[in-house]
């Protein structure tokens, strides 16, 4: 699936990110500042999470609660040093849970992520319109 949207149009696009049934572990690429953390906040939003969701950038990985009750896991992984450090925080049971894993800047931890898994590829396009890709 390939969408574009603005920032205005963020929660509607999170809609049909979700209506497409990806896997629940997805892995986000994108440069610094495309939009990755952001979307995670609206995909979360879609799922039914209604607290406050932020950036795990210093504690790695924050935990939310949809309404029905699944959880949601994101992370960045973007501080780590090694897949070691990944290991040692217990990574592969949120992983191998069954519940929802964003992952950003999983390219830092390539042999820990599970096969079934997509992937959301987001790029500033222009004027702040980001275009999006989900495999």
């Amino acid at each position: 699936m390939e969408i574009q949207f603005t920032l205005d149009e963020i929660n509607q696009a999170a809609q049909k990110v979700i209506a497409q049934n990806p896997n629940k572990v997805i892995l986000f690429h994108g440069e610094m500042g495309a939009g990755k953390t952001t979307f995670i906040k609206a995909l979360s939003k879609a799922l039914g999470v209604s607290e406050a969701t932020s950036s795990p950038t210093f504690s790695l990985v924050n935990e939310y609660q949809t309404a029905n009750g699944d959880l949601v896991y994101h992370f960045d992984v973007y501080r780590l040093k090694n897949e070691s450090e990944a290991y040692d925080m217990g990574i592969d049971e949120y992983l191998y849970s069954g519940e929802w894993c964003f992952i950003e800047w999983a390219e830092k931890i390539p042999s820990l992520i599970p096969s079934e898994h997509s992937t959301i590829t987001l790029k500033v396009i222009k004027d702040g319109t980001r275009k999006l890709i989900l495999k």
